[in-house]
């Protein structure tokens, strides 16, 4: 595959995943338990189809407990994601997701050893200034809840790629199959938990499954082959994409506007994002 080639899939990729906010505000009754079960439902034969046809279904017995931990944080990154997009504005959740990076960085510190740059930790710090500003605008706006489970799914991705260094897994995809199917059953459990049911209108079924296979399992197939001739660092520059555009759709689409603590928080945490991925940029060569 060609680097244009690859760059183009990464681009696809994410702005099919900034079309997830706006399918979220088609959905009118179904609880974030529902959502998280059908777009899992959703999203599981896509991921296991693309598995088989690499060959990656030989290699799920190697995903060992290491593995099995990054599926559970793809419970935590899905589930908190669709509950803080029902709960909060769709820019102040992605701006909370994109922080994703810096907790990666400070959880392979602490459980791997990895090093932390100069750069990074200065990048950590700038980051933690927005995500500050975005919360106590929560506290006054009474989405709290929202922001904090954003960060948990920013946290539930970081256990995810953790993880995937710790096995020494360059296929990211059989875990993420692994990770839907866990999610399947955490939002049937959490459902009969809550005392909420799975069985919800046509109209938000089909927007649910559409989100599964289309946007979030489309947008890892294109990203994970794109990945595959993109250097990370510019990976991380195209995935900010997302960040941009899908406030932006739901401005243009439904009117929906985000808050001033929203958007200087927001400010913070792309700049981080941004003096981060363009540091590690100049220390490897780009390809042609």
């Amino acid at each position: 595959m060609e680097y244009r080639t690859g760059v183009g899939l990464a681009v696809a990729a994410t702005m099919l995943w900034s079309c997830q906010g706006l399918i979220f505000r088609q959905i009118a009754v179904a609880d974030p338990w529902a959502i998280l079960f059908w777009r899992s439902a959703g999203m599981v034969p896509v991921v296991a189809a693309f598995v088989i046809w690499t060959g990656g279904a030989r290699r799920l017995h190697a995903i060992g407990a290491a593995g099995v931990v990054g599926a559970l944080g793809l419970i935590l990154a899905f589930g908190g994601a669709v509950y803080a997009i029902q709960s909060t504005s769709i820019a102040n959740a992605v701006f909370l997701f994109s922080a994703s990076p810096f907790i990666t960085a400070l959880l392979g510190w602490a459980v791997l050893g990895e090093r932390v740059r100069g750069r990074t930790w200065a990048s950590i710090g700038v980051a933690a200034v927005g995500i500050a500003v975005m919360v106590q605008g929560g506290l006054d706006r009474g989405a709290l809840a929202g922001n904090l489970a954003a960060l948990i799914s920013a946290s539930g991705f970081a256990v995810f790629t953790v993880t995937l260094r710790r096995a020494g897994l360059a296929d990211p995809m059989p875990i993420v199959l692994l990770g839907g199917i866990f999610s399947l059953i955490a939002g049937a459990v959490m459902a009969g938990a809550a005392g909420a049911s799975l069985i919800v209108p046509v109209a938000d079924l089909g927007w649910s499954l559409f989100m599964g296979a289309v946007t979030l399992a489309g947008g890892m197939v294109l990203y994970t082959l794109g990945s595959r001739v993109v250097p990370a660092a510019e990976l991380t520059l195209i995935s900010l994409l997302e960040v941009m555009l899908a406030p932006l759709l739901v401005w243009l689409v439904m009117g929906e506007g985000a808050s001033r603590a929203t958007m200087i928080g927001g400010v913070f945490v792309l700049a981080a994002v941004l003096m981060n991925a363009t540091g590690r940029s100049r220390a490897a060569p780009i390809p042609a």
